[in-house]
């Protein structure tokens, strides 16, 4: 009954994941600043497959993109790599036997822009199996920029709204490295508005995306 408790409690939490925005590494500049700052020019299509890049505290991912599975997520996802949405963002939730989760950016000026910067559903293909990727949401028709990768087999998220974009296809260990130490603890609200300071200052520990690049096959 507990695991169940914490089970259920995590899940709602996917669903309130607040709209957030970019981040910006407090030593160095954000890239593509101007760019990020009107999520409205970010509207390219993605290419029908790509890989991504990730390299992180804790090494290297790869993750694999099929736009057919969730054409909308996928030409979010690519366009926020494109332009270096995703550099410096913290891993700020990691549920052990869960997943782990990220994409609220470390610029509290870019999480207010991207609050509102929503796309609409998709249907979804394919099932939440252990490393694939989704964007978190909070109710019909609001994804931002929040994703997470599933740590297990989470199918019991498929008819809540969570379709699959893509999957790790390399580095799953290293994703499973990420540290847990936190857990849930980071508020999301506190990091929409204070950003990476409130992170490093409260959770210094937390494990985070040095860069994240589209690999140079699928780059436009």
């Amino acid at each position: 009954m507990r695991w169940t408790a914490m089970v259920l409690m995590t899940i709602a939490l996917l669903f309130f994941a607040v709209a957030p925005g970019s981040a910006a590494d407090p030593q160095g500049a954000q890239p593509n600043q101007e760019k990020l700052m009107n999520p409205a020019q970010m509207n390219e299509t993605a290419p029908d497959k790509f890989q991504v890049k990730f390299d992180t505290s804790k090494g290297e991912f790869i993750v694999e993109v099929t736009r057919e599975w969730a054409p909308n997520g996928a030409d979010r996802f690519y366009n926020l790599v494109k332009n270096g949405y995703f550099d410096n963002c913290r891993f700020f939730r990691v549920v052990k036997n869960f997943m782990v989760q990220f994409g609220i950016n470390g610029d509290p000026k870019l999480n207010t822009v991207w609050r509102s910067a929503r796309i609409t559903d998709d249907k979804g293909k394919k099932s939440n199996y252990r490393g694939y990727v989704t964007f978190a949401h909070a109710g019909a028709n609001t994804r931002t920029t929040q994703i997470f990768i599933n740590y297990a087999d989470n199918q019991f998220l498929d008819n809540q709204g969570f379709p699959p974009f893509g999957k790790v296809t390399k580095g799953m260990n290293v994703v499973d490295s990420i540290t847990a130490e936190y857990g849930e603890k980071p508020d999301q609200g506190r990091i929409q508005a204070e950003g990476n300071a409130y992170l490093e200052a409260t959770f210094p520990k937390l494990d985070y995306v040095k860069s994240a690049t589209i690999l140079p096959d699928a780059a436009k």
